[in-house]
């Protein structure tokens, strides 16, 4: 086991999985006893290198990197610091969103192959594509345990990929998964909480003596799981460096995908549409390829953020600093919505 520098509980050591990468049917078994795959430097390492220097540039464009200082190395401008939900960091965020390279990455055969063995069938990455850009110094809003169905929705079986973009280790703030906690075969109860996607998983006696697995990752190493299985970030405790991440969603060819799923990341923040992304890429292979594939599509359900949202306006009035900021973003980002009207209310009266 190892500890965390940061007082954290301690993790396992995730299991590698590369000596059985061309055994489908033993990759299939270990997905299902332990809810993830991990693979060292399945991914291009130089791809990624050169990924990387593309995302950092344009974040430093954005003021997000200290002026000066070489982007590949991601010195973050503490003074700039923002999260999800933030509007300054959707900013800059889909500035990045907008990268040809970014949104290339997804498809490259290394990790579309794989998913395609794991799952014995065609597969194609979910078209919104997700980066995760993380500040250090900002540790309340580290991402907390929770299953990705109730943000991606569509399917059980949706797999996400996430690979960091460059080394990262502990320090930087990586993923940590609870190993074989996707064997509940449900969606738990998750409560809101500060963090990327405000919702906290409600951990039952089962899920409690589960045991965390984590690693230092090396640029090209991924991890791969199902939509159910409990997993989190660690904080970013570095003194002044950004973590950046791949975090990208994939499904079998002809299984449903929620319809949220078919739009921008973020997009609501700012009306961003796919031919804004598209405006500046030199090929046209990966331009609204989804509409070529034939996968049902379903609903949103938003009574997962809609329940997050209550109990934080709950939890505003009776003093909560972190469901008052939560509430806060609101009005900044947008001050018409019924939420925001909400919002105001809580804060005004917080306020007397």
């Amino acid at each position: 086991m190892a500890q965390t520098d940061t007082g954290q509980q301690d993790w396992i050591e995730l299991r590698v999985s590369n000596e059985a990468r061309d055994d489908a049917e033993e990759l299939r078994r270990r997905l299902d006893q332990d809810g993830y795959l991990f693979f060292k430097r399945l991914q291009n390492p130089d791809r990624l290198r050169a990924l990387r220097r593309e995302m950092f540039m344009v974040m430093q464009g954005g003021g997000w990197l200290v002026a000066g200082t070489d982007p590949a190395d991601g010195i973050a401008n503490l003074d700039a610091r923002c999260t999800e939900g933030d509007a300054e960091y959707t900013d800059v965020y889909h500035e990045v969103y907008k990268l040809e390279s970014f949104h290339r990455a997804a498809h490259q055969p290394d990790v579309l192959g794989m998913v395609e063995q794991i799952y014995g069938k065609p597969a194609m990455p979910h078209p919104q594509k997700i980066a995760r850009l993380w500040f250090p110094h900002y540790t309340e809003h580290t991402t907390p345990a929770h299953q990705d169905f109730v943000h991606f929705q569509g399917n059980f079986q949706t797999l996400t990929c996430w690979a960091p973009v460059g080394d990262c280790p502990r320090e930087l703030g990586g993923l940590a998964m609870l190993a074989g906690s996707h064997k509940t075969d449900q969606v738990l109860e998750h409560h809101f909480s500060l963090g990327a996607g405000a919702l906290d998983v409600e951990l039952g006696e089962e899920e409690r003596v589960r045991a965390w697995h984590s690693t230092d990752y090396e640029i090209g190493d991924t991890l791969i799981f199902p939509a159910l299985t409990i997993h989190k970030a660690l904080p970013n405790v570095t003194e002044n460096r950004l973590r950046v991440s791949l975090d990208n969603r994939y499904q079998a060819i002809g299984d449903p995908i929620a319809e949220h799923m078919l739009l921008p990341h973020l997009n609501l923040f700012n009306q961003l549409g796919w031919e804004d992304v598209y405006r500046d890429w030199e090929s046209d292979d990966l331009k609204y390829y989804w509409k070529n594939l034939e996968n049902p599509v379903v609903p949103r359900d938003l009574s997962y953020l809609d329940k997050g949202f209550d109990e934080a306006v709950d939890l505003a009035k009776a003093g909560d600093p972190h469901a008052r900021h939560f509430l806060a973003r609101f009005l900044k980002r947008d001050p018409e919505s019924p939420q925001a009207r909400i919002a105001e209310t809580v804060l005004e009266e917080a306020s007397d």
